[in-house]
């Protein structure tokens, strides 16, 4: 039987906590592994792919709607305001945890999105998730726009129930403890996913829990004003003031309901699919959840909330920017840098800095120039628990055991933020402070590379992130990748550890060996080896040993056989010119930038490709297929010379016709040396001159 939604919002306006922890527990179970979409939307973007329609809407008009259709997503409006309004006031901590639980269900659903964009949902999703240095809501009438969505609901009520909480909430703050937990973070279409076991914190003593201080945020439907606020400014406002704005609030709050009504479409659920990451996993969180602190599963489930809010919702981006949420993530993972180990809730942090910045280029601008590089680059070896050697060198212990799930989780998230705020620094020249920088971030960016996580395909993830950020850095300050002392076990290349090229090149030929998405996930380290090669002498020796090593086999074709080379050879006739373009430019450079195509062997001019086989048939070498050929018959054996002479007119009498159809055009060359069409005056100078020449032949 499907949960009565309508009965929990009832029970949220009456106040009845043991009712409505019943009713979400029910509501949340149902739910767990769903989300919501609209139907002729979803239909549109698959008909636009494939051009096959499946679902044929009951009408043709896009303003059409019909209330019973719509009923569920108004109430899932309603319930997400409602528990916006809810956990604002004195809760139990069973009740704020189903609470917050909730409304991440609802933040899936990018329809039932109205009441959590706005900055009293936002700025209080945010203070429960521990980001507490963000300016505290203000000025309680903009809230209307919460209450609307909540039918009957008496606003002096809700008033004089939230002054009766205030100073509860004003002795007890949101907790400064974070959770610990890798997934439900919006990916693709839905945030859903599972966590990790954590370490559970002591359990408050108190009864009820803290909530955060009440106010609505400085926001209306129609305007988006700044988001911050003076507080004696918004207090120093007469009775008269706050009337007409609570009266205004009201009126746009209720045409904004109307209109999201009137634009509701048909929606219906979805079971989450869940992936072999994911499998057999959602019980299992839910079960450690159980032995975990209350502030612990609060701040997780209300970073889930936010995650799946900023990445359903332009306008929540927009909101997010205004509120300088990404200030107080930034201050967040500062103090957490400075512990002794991360802290155990940071993962969703990191999520939520990555959407950010991913979303909003504002918000990459920011964060560089706040040194979000050294930021990020202290969170990433506090996660790798990186040791120093001399100079720019990670120590590293070969006995530890491969990086956990959790923490190369975290550190793929950095690494995707970091590859957000550099993607464009290679293009600039760093200054003596910045070049540092870089550089001490590519010695950890070596030991991310050169790190075994649990399971293969999450160390290539890893890799894959870090040669995104590799890519990023200017080229001057990669050297540190070849400066690193040669050890027991590395490899060498003319007194040159290349342990960090030779993962370089087998994290290439792995990409090659996909097949699949090659133009996010070869050309990244195509582009990185080329560079390589240009800068460094060294690295460009090793790789040209390693993928064009001395011609041997003359009778096969260059972009034949399972060898790197072939590999790369056949994409230079990729259809992506993009990837055509990096895999001949790896090989161009490889051969010093003197190749001479797909010649057999004729790589470079260098004298170590002249093996004795290549010597032998350099002479009968194709130029055009790069290989020997086999000996053909002659084609004209046998044919007397009035044969030969009528096969000769047929062939002059084709192309004529094929010039004449304008299907070929035979060109010649100008006196300026430039290539000109064969006709007119061209064509009979071109034809005098070889008339000349003919006659001199004769008196000679």
């Amino acid at each position: 039987m499907a949960v009565d939604v309508e009965r929990i919002i009832q029970s949220i306006k009456e106040g009845d906590q043991d009712s409505v922890h019943m009713q979400l527990q029910e509501y949340n179970i149902e739910n767990a592994e769903c989300f919501f979409f609209n139907v002729e939307e979803r239909e549109r973007r698959k008909f636009r792919r494939n051009k096959v329609r499946e679902y044929v809407p009951d009408s043709d008009s896009d303003f059409d709607s019909d209330s019973s259709e719509d009923a569920d997503l108004i109430l899932r409006r309603r319930l997400a305001a409602a528990l916006i309004w809810f956990i604002r006031t004195q809760l139990q901590p069973g009740v704020l945890r189903v609470c917050l639980r909730s409304l991440r269900i609802l933040s899936r659903d990018r329809q039932a999105l109205a009441p959590l964009v706005t900055d009293t949902a936002l700025l209080t999703l945010a203070r429960y998730g521990g980001i507490s240095s963000l300016p505290l809501p203000l000025e309680q009438e903009r809230d209307v726009e919460l209450y609307t969505y909540i039918n009957d609901i008496d606003v002096s009520a809700i008033d004089v129930q939230s002054e009766a909480a205030a100073p509860t909430c004003a002795a007890a703050h949101v907790p400064e403890v974070a959770t610990q937990t890798p997934t439900d973070c919006p990916s693709v279409t839905t945030a859903e996913g599972t966590h990790p076991q954590t370490q559970a914190s002591p359990t408050a003593e108190c009864t009820t829990t803290p909530s955060p201080p009440h106010g609505g945020g400085p926001e209306s439907p129609e305007h988006h004003g700044a988001a911050e606020r003076d507080a004696n400014g918004a207090a120093s406002h007469s009775s008269a003031d706050h009337a007409e704005t609570s009266s205004t609030a009201v009126a746009n709050a209720a045409e904004t309901h109307a209109e999201h009504c009137a634009n509701a479409r048909p929606d219906a659920r979805m079971v989450l699919a869940r992936g072999k990451k994911d499998s057999g996993r959602e019980r299992e969180e839910e079960e450690e959840e159980e032995g975990q602190d209350d502030r612990e599963v609060w701040r997780k489930e209300a970073m889930k909330t936010l995650c799946n809010i900023v990445y359903n919702s332009q306008k929540a981006q927009e909101r997010a920017s205004s509120l300088r949420l990404l200030s107080g993530l930034s201050e967040r993972l500062k103090k957490g840098t400075q512990a002794p180990e991360p802290p155990s809730g940071q993962f969703y942090e990191l999520r939520l800095l990555f959407l950010l910045t991913a979303l909003r280029p504002e918000l990459r601008v920011q964060l560089l120039q706040e040194r979000g590089v050294s930021m990020l680059t202290a969170a990433l070896e506090q996660c790798l628990e990186v040791q120093w050697g001399e100079g720019f060198e990670v120590l590293r212990n070969p006995t530890a055991p491969p990086v956990s799930k959790e923490v190369s989780q975290r550190a793929m998230e950095i690494l995707k933020t970091l590859f957000n705020i550099t993607y464009s620094v290679h293009r600039k020249e760093p200054d003596e402070e910045d070049a540092a920088l870089y550089r001490h971030l590519a010695a950890v960016l070596r030991h991310c590379l050169l790190l075994q996580c649990d399971g293969e395909e999450r160390t290539e993830e890893l890799q894959g992130h870090t040669v995104n950020v590799l890519s990023a850095l200017p080229l001057q300050c990669l050297d540190v990748l070849l400066s690193v002392r040669l050890s027991e076990g590395s490899r060498e290349w003319e007194g040159v550890n290349m342990d960090c090229v030779h993962t370089l090149l087998g994290f290439m030929e792995r990409r090659l060996d996909r097949g699949q998405k090659l133009k996010e996930k070869l050309t990244p380290v195509l582009n990185l080896l080329t560079e390589s090669c240009r800068a460094h002498r060294e690295t460009r020796h090793y790789l040209k040993q390693q993928i064009l090593p001395p011609l041997r086999d003359v009778a096969c074709r260059p972009e034949q056989g399972p060898t790197v080379r072939g590999r790369l050879v056949r994409l230079m006739t990729h259809v992506d010119t993009d990837i055509k373009h990096c895999a001949a430019e790896l090989l161009f450079v490889l051969c010093k930038e003197n190749g001479r195509q797909s010649a057999g062997g004729q790589y470079s001019s260098d004298s170590d490709s002249d093996t004795e086989e290549y010597r032998l048939a350099k002479s009968r070498i194709n130029p055009v297929t790069g290989r020997v050929e086999e000996e053909q018959p002659d084609p004209m054996e046998g044919m007397t010379e009035e044969e030969k002479e009528e096969e000769a007119r047929k062939l002059i009498n084709i192309f004529n016709r094929l010039s004449h159809d304008n299907i070929i055009q035979p060109m010649g060359v100008t006196t300026d040396g430039r290539l000109a069409p064969l006709c007119g005056p061209l064509r009979d100078s071109t034809l005098a001159e070889e008339r000349e020449s003919d006659d001199s032949e004769e008196i000679d």
